[in-house]
């Protein structure tokens, strides 16, 4: 796995000589190179964004982007920004990640395997809106500068990518990771962002919220017990979004933190900076 302070100091210093002689560096990196993990990227300013050969994103008008790094991705990504006949590219190693096995007794069965046909197509509903909320692409950098953690104080529960198992039964990998704290401790906006969905009651998620902070990079948190947003309202770093509940498929108090970029899950505390 790439060591972070190397990295870091070593983009710092490319920043630094590119702003002593009135330039931008062609492509810079930071970030986490590893599986869930991403790439915060600054290149020419609007430059289309190229993942693996594929046009995924493009720069924000400062030249800011931003790649994530789903939990199967594979041991190298190749990173290229194109722009006006120019390109620069790099290609980064991903480490493996490692990801538990977790077992969650105690849900209600119609949270584990739903069968009643009224849930099920409200259920369907559910998904067709937050579906329209990933589709989210603000134009925005929200990420530029870091994330913090949403809470205060908390005790994390379970990590992120663990493979879940519910009430017996084998589930998908657990996207999200849990942080324990008491009812109503309020959460924060982790990064400047605009609210793409605030709703209360969801079957699954109980309170949501989903902030896109820019490039299809959105965050969510669940299980609220109290929203303090509304749906398009624009969020500075550090404001109240709502409370910590135990709505949903929950068995306790707790903030289900998740992290999406485009189609790709990614582990939301690997964006907090140290």
């Amino acid at each position: 796995m790439l060591d972070r302070r190397g990295l870091i100091a070593g983009s710092a210093a490319l920043l630094a000589a590119g702003q002593a002689r009135g330039q931008t560096p062609d492509l810079e990196l930071d970030g986490r190179f590893v599986q869930g993990g991403h790439a915060i990227g600054r290149t020419w300013p609007r430059a289309l964004i190229f993942v693996d050969g594929e046009a995924l994103s493009a720069a924000s008008a400062d030249g800011w982007f931003v790649v994530g790094f789903d939990r199967d991705a594979p041991g190298s990504v190749r990173i290229e920004a194109r722009s006006e006949g120019r390109t620069a590219s790099r290609t980064l190693a991903i480490a493996t990640g490692r990801f538990p096995s977790t077992r969650v007794n105690g849900l209600p069965p119609s949270t584990v395997e739903p069968s009643d046909p009224a849930l099920l197509a409200r259920i369907r509903e559910e998904v067709l809106v937050k579906t329209e909320a990933f589709a989210s692409r603000i134009d925005g950098d929200g990420f530029r500068d870091g994330f913090i953690w949403p809470l205060d104080s908390y005790r994390v529960t379970s990590r992120w990518g663990a493979q879940r198992v519910l009430n017996g039964t084998p589930a998908r990998p657990h996207y999200g990771i849990d942080l324990a704290a008491p009812q109503g401790t309020p959460i924060r906006a982790p990064a400047p962002g605009r609210v793409v969905l605030a709703r209360p009651g969801m079957h699954f998620e109980g309170g949501l919220v989903l902030i896109d902070h820019g490039q299809g990079l959105i965050t969510a948190c669940l299980h609220q017990s109290r929203i303090e947003v509304r749906q398009g309202q624009d969020l500075l770093r550090g404001e109240l979004i709502g409370r910590v509940g135990m709505t949903g498929r929950a068995t306790g108090p707790h903030l289900c933190w998740r992290a999406k970029w485009r189609d790709r899950n990614i582990d939301p505390s690997l964006l907090v900076k140290t």
